[in-house]
């Protein structure tokens, strides 16, 4: 084995092992918030991981640049899309878990420099 082909194989072994630690999250946690939190940075790294070795491993021209489009649509549609399923889930009304200190997304009623009655 090269030194290529061993590098390739470990960027694609921890790109399946954060995918594995993703679904094992989303069985395993307690409500949606937290769920869409660890799929979307787990499974985001993770597939950035495996497509990293694969670029290593395959390095032809057309596969580079279409693996590195991959990895950047990747890296940019991940996080908005978890920031979107996490509100729709607020939403709609999924509870939080008990213990959570609180939610930066209740309306408050606008500051208009009034005092108070």
């Amino acid at each position: 084995m090269t030194a290529q082909e061993i590098a390739g194989d470990v960027f694609v072994a921890i790109g399946v092992l954060l995918i594995a630690v993703a679904a094992i999250g989303l069985l395993r946690l307690p409500d949606v918030y937290n769920r869409a939190n660890a799929v979307a940075k787990a499974a985001g790294l993770g597939m950035v991981s495996v497509l990293l070795g694969v670029v290593v491993l395959a390095p032809g021209a057309s596969a580079v640049v279409t693996l590195l489009v991959a990895i950047a649509l990747q890296l940019f549609t991940v996080p908005i899309a978890s920031f979107k399923i996490g509100e729709a889930a607020y939403l709609s009304g999924a509870p939080l878990v008990p213990g959570t200190s609180g939610s930066e997304l209740v309306r408050r009623p606008p500051d208009d420099g009034a005092p108070e009655d």
